[in-house]
């Protein structure tokens, strides 16, 4: 079988060279510096670990890019490795029939980034200058700039949370931000199900957790949904789907999972107990993206808007892969999919854009 370097060798012939978001572009090709091979300049710098900086590291590790991937320490709120490392069973994840802990599966990508040569530190970018070429990078605590030719983003998103008591303690014991990640999980089978919000992901949070439980409750903090009328109707006509409206989740209870939920009428103030096995929160996501402080085209969520069918960005060299670019699917197989993307698009505009010999 062709390994990911052979397809591209063998099929370079197929490809047209990359066609950047000229739309929004900032820099031209005639920026591009021919770089002294003295100069300690780095052919790729990933931002970032989790499945999409991974993919990327193993695929332009293998494509003799010589990457280096600053992880992150407790970047987002968030251990190196992204979400998953805070996942207790991963169950679609191709490959591994018998589901695998999110933390395991991470560190396998992660040894698999480095057997490929990918040198991998364990610390935060905390700036960027993007009007340069190459391209200046900050780690924490350090005073002097990486310099890059390109760049991979793939910092992801963190899954906004309540903060309401017991939260912590029972975060993946009974309390989930992703029904389609966890909803199939053998702790939710069958039981009663709360789902937090009341816009079109907490409508198809709540339809798909049918599939599998007995009942779901959806919390909506106010007396009107804000989700599209599409997906208020397919609400509202399930009959699995209890909508409780004027209500928000206070505290979560049991002893070594998820039992109860406390949650209080917005309107009343009275508080009452539910008995559930899950509280799902569909509340939202936050893209990492604030370090970039504004240099990269951002939508009106603060996620980074790439080129069509593409992981290129306004800026020619930066590439962005995985969840700081995905509002829809939010998904590791996903996200290792845009990172492999990003990789073969990096070695394309290296290849097209700089003779350097770094």
């Amino acid at each position: 079988m062709l390994c990911g370097r052979s397809i591209l060798a063998r099929t370079s012939h197929l490809f047209k060279p990359v066609r950047y978001f000229s739309v929004y572009s900032r820099m031209s090709s005639d920026t591009i510096h021919h770089v002294d091979p003295k100069d300690n300049v780095e052919k790729l710098l990933i931002i970032g670990s989790g499945p999409a900086g991974h993919t990327a590291a193993i695929y332009a590790a293998r494509a003799s890019l010589n990457p280096i991937m600053y992880e992150g320490m407790m970047a987002g709120g968030v251990a190196a490795g992204g979400q998953l490392t805070t996942t207790t069973e991963v169950e679609n994840f191709p490959g591994f029939p018998e589901g695998i802990n999110g933390y395991e599966l991470m560190t396998k990508m992660r040894d698999q980034s480095i057997r490929w040569g990918t040198r991998v530190i364990t610390e935060t970018i905390k700036k960027v200058d993007l009007s340069v070429h190459p391209f200046l990078a900050w780690p924490e605590d350090a005073d002097k700039p990486i310099k890059a030719m390109s760049i991979i983003l793939s910092t992801g998103a963190t899954a906004k949370r309540l903060g309401i008591k017991g939260e912590e303690t029972f975060w993946n014991k009974g309390i989930s931000a992703c029904a389609v990640c966890d909803g199939a999980l053998p702790i939710f089978r069958n039981k009663h199900l709360l789902v937090v919000g009341g816009g079109d992901t907490a409508a198809e949070e709540a339809t798909f957790l049918t599939h599998y439980a007995s009942k779901v409750s959806l919390l909506v903090r106010r007396d009107v949904f804000r989700a599209s009328k599409a997906m208020q109707e397919r609400v509202r006509t399930n009959p699995k789907i209890e909508i409780v409206w004027n209500t928000v989740a206070e505290e979560a209870l049991g002893e070594d999972k998820l039992s109860k939920v406390r949650v209080k009428d917005t309107k009343t103030g009275e508080d009452r107990i539910i008995e559930a096995s899950g509280l799902f929160y569909a509340i939202g996501h936050t893209p990492n993206t604030g370090f970039l402080d504004g240099q990269i085209k951002l939508d009106e969520t603060g996620y980074i808007v790439t080129g069509p069918h593409s992981t290129t960005t306004n800026v020619e060299g930066v590439f962005a892969a995985g969840d700081v670019q995905d509002k829809i699917y939010r998904q590791a197989i996903t996200a290792a999919g845009s990172g492999c993307m990003a990789a073969l698009e990096v070695e394309r505009w290296l290849q097209h854009h700089t003779d350097a010999k770094l």
